[in-house]
């Protein structure tokens, strides 16, 4: 058998707050896809589990198998299993939603990728910052608008949990958050050569939406994206509760909450439509696979989508980001596209390898673990290591060895 690659640097938005509570269940799972076991994906989701994540559950696709598991639990409390069809806060995995959205509208002649945001939208980017802005910008991070998370959470920045509890049924509107984004220093130039990411953005292509189709976006985005892909599990939320069978999410938010506190009812408005969809990780894997053989969007708006460039992430890393797309290529293993995705108490990972051939979602219903060290630094913690070693196992078990060079 080929050697592994090195394990996978994937881990979801982390932090640290092992939760001894949680009472284990065994792994539950379907046949496993080629070249990997049902045995050695339950052991990696256990691992998860016992490095402490309540519960973490997900769907690999392979060469035409699909295997789904879970371990641990979706009430710490009651100790009620979770189970792979959960459905659940996918966070930023919204953005390809999005994204996908907007080319829709490129094709049709109503949007163009290199216009000014502020012939769109000159109420909410006016002046200078409108005419430099551009659809593209938004789309791939490059516009240079801080992202106003930590403005509408203003006690994260003092280290206080506070406000998650005081906004938790609050409705934002998305120009109030936008604006919040708009004022805050800027986060660089418009078009430089590497991108910050943003909610900003995302909650502006949103807006943009509704003003080019006079549709709300998020009616739009499921009525032509989510519906069209076939999704019968997705759906941007009407309220703070989950409808249907779900995890409670716990939030650590980086050791200000111990314990962890669970956050799955939650209005979901700061996030819109940058962050805000529920969905199960089959929804997830369907969506991804249809979006990349073409059939959400054209092959030439499929091309447009995967055009990356260096974008350093809200943790500090730099990774290679298109329109609403994240490429992740690994020697001896393939290029993989999708996107990650962090809410309050909710972790999604979602990767699709370039020929469409192998497929892996994971959802956690633990959030940002790792409490900083003296230093203020976030030292690594077992439940990463677990992770990507579990990611391994998913996309690359040893037997996938087309490699592409690296990202």
């Amino acid at each position: 058998m080929p050697t592994r690659p090195k394990k996978l640097r994937l881990a979801l938005c982390a932090g640290a707050a092992l939760l001894t509570t949680a009472t284990a269940a065994p792994a539950v799972a379907a046949p496993a896809p080629h070249g990997t076991t049902p045995a050695e994906l339950r052991a990696a989701m256990d691992a998860v589990h016992r490095a402490g994540v309540p519960g973490v559950y997900g769907e690999v696709r392979a060469d035409g198998r699909t295997w789904r598991g879970a371990s641990g639990v979706a009430d710490v409390t009651t100790g009620r299993p979770v189970s792979p069809d959960l459905r659940h806060r996918v966070g930023s995995i919204t953005k390809t939603f999005t994204a996908a959205a907007v080319m829709q509208q490129v094709e049709r002649g109503r949007i163009r990728l290199d216009a000014p945001i502020g012939d769109h939208l000159p109420d909410l980017v006016p002046g200078e910052r409108g005419r430099k802005i551009t659809v593209r910008m938004l789309l791939n991070h490059t516009s240079g608008l801080p992202d106003y998370v930590s403005y509408a959470f203003p006690s994260i920045r003092t280290g206080s949990a506070a406000s998650l509890d005081d906004n938790r049924y609050r409705r934002f509107s998305p120009a109030e958050l936008i604006r919040l984004g708009l004022d805050a220093p800027p986060a660089g130039e418009p078009g430089g050569p590497t991108g910050v990411y943003s909610n900003t953005n995302y909650l502006l292509l949103g807006e943009l939406l509704e003003r080019v189709t006079g549709t709300p976006a998020q009616e739009y985005i499921t009525r032509d994206v989510i519906r069209r892909a076939g999704l019968r599990h997705t759906s941007f939320p009407s309220g703070p509760e989950i409808e249907g069978p779900h995890s409670r999410m716990y939030e650590a938010a980086f050791g200000l909450l111990d314990p962890p506190r669970d956050y799955s009812a939650y209005d979901m408005s700061w996030a819109g439509t940058g962050a805000a969809l529920v969905s199960t990780m089959a929804d997830v894997n369907r969506f991804y696979a249809l979006l990349l053989d073409g059939r959400i969007v054209s092959r030439a708006s499929l091309d447009e989508m995967r055009r990356t460039v260096p974008v350093r992430h809200l943790d500090g890393k730099t990774i290679q980001y298109g329109l609403g797309l994240h490429k992740v290529t690994i020697p001896g293993c393939g290029t993989f596209w999708g996107h990650d995705g962090s809410a309050w108490g909710a972790g999604t990972m979602s990767m699709t390898r370039a020929d469409g051939r192998r497929q892996m979602s994971v959802a956690v219903n633990l959030q940002r673990w790792t409490a900083p060290d003296p230093a203020g630094g976030r030292p690594p913690h077992p439940i990463d290591t677990a992770l990507n070693e579990l990611y391994d196992e998913a996309m690359c078990d040893g037997r996938d060895t087309g490699g592409h060079g690296t990202s």
